[in-house]
């Protein structure tokens, strides 16, 4: 591993201060993937700030929303009543994200901020990776693709987003609190990450020295039915070939709101917009599943090896919708 120098911050503004002044310093709090990639050479940090002694931890709620501090642990937030009945398909995105080991230690705020499972990022030996060492190519356009992403794709970079919670944090619109050498400022989900385009490297809109203080997650409203189905090569820790977070209001049959959005297939988490708007007024029926599903992936760039994925996200989705609403699948 390279050498690094390391300090644990007090506050969160010493910890921004510190980070802003050096352009080879980072944040550190749990560290599961942060640590890896140190280890692999992807990551070369001159300077880790410890903030896991900040007071940015815990769950507080109103009645239209909770407040995530950045680090609180997936467990932590698994565990809380009002995610548990409130936002039941948050509650099962955290649970099949991580082992319980991983969950004890993982933050929300670095969840959101985990990197690219490509393993052509994370060997840095052999590689080619615009995403690691911008210029220099992408080795997994003609590599091994299976555990790519088909939306939001560009010619310089397929890698996925990794994250189970952003997915239902997507469909929900929560919002991220930040705090930067210039002040505080809040950014929706759905603007927070950038796609690869010709600057995969950037791959969200946070600026060097800016810290997650906390997640703002809408609640969903009384009545709504809500579920996170992920589809994986096995049942143990694993991360997503497609995933699906759906939440639904349905009266008499009706779907009256509708949120959607995909994991597993896309280089950001996957805000389903369009598929709202044909779940939206239309009955809870299989086969206005199955058009949601269609414009859902309409934009789909597959190569050979995720080819795929996009009849696996297609019936992803339907069958999340299904469970949903009570439909027979």
């Amino acid at each position: 591993m390279h050498p690094f120098a390391y300090t644990r911050a007090t506050d969160a503004g010493q910890a921004v201060a510190q980070v802003t002044v050096d352009p080879h310093a980072s944040f550190l709090a749990g560290g599961t993937t942060q640590l890896d990639l140190m280890k692999d050479g992807v990551l070369r940090p001159e300077r880790l700030i410890d903030i896991t002694r900040l007071p940015l931890g815990g769950v507080t709620h109103d009645e239209a929303a909770i407040r995530v501090g950045a680090l609180t642990t997936m467990e932590e937030l698994a565990a809380d009543t009002v995610v548990r009945e409130r936002l039941p398909f948050v509650r099962e995105a955290l649970l099949l994200g991580a082992s319980v080991q991983l969950r004890n230690m993982a933050t929300i705020g670095g969840n959101l901020l985990q990197r690219a499972r490509c393993r052509y990022f994370r060997d840095p030996t052999v590689s080619a990776c615009n995403k690691r060492d911008p210029g220099t190519g992408c080795a997994a356009i003609e590599g091994i693709q299976r555990m790519h992403a088909v939306l939001g794709t560009s010619e310089h970079c397929i890698a996925l987003h990794a994250s189970d919670v952003a997915v239902p944090l997507t469909a929900l619109g929560a919002v991220v609190h930040v705090q930067g050498g210039h002040g505080t400022r809040s950014i929706p989900l759905t603007e927070f990450y950038l796609k690869p385009g010709d600057t995969p490297h950037v791959e969200n809109v946070l600026r060097h020295g800016e810290l997650i203080t906390s997640v703002e997650i809408p609640l969903l409203p009384g009545g709504a039915r809500s579920h996170y189905l992920k589809v994986r090569d096995r049942a143990s820790y694993e991360f997503a070939l497609a995933s699906a977070g759906v939440a639904l209001v349905i009266e008499n049959g009706v779907i009256r709101q509708a949120r959607v959005a995909l994991g597993g297939v896309g280089t950001v988490p996957w805000r389903a917009r369009e598929a709202e708007e044909v779940l939206r007024g239309a009955r809870a029926a299989s086969d206005v599943f199955r058009a949601a599903a269609q414009v859902a992936l309409a934009g789909a760039r597959p190569l050979p090896g995720t080819a795929f994925k996009v009849e696996l996200a297609k019936r992803t989705l339907v069958r999340t919708l299904e469970t949903v609403a009570g439909e027979p699948s």
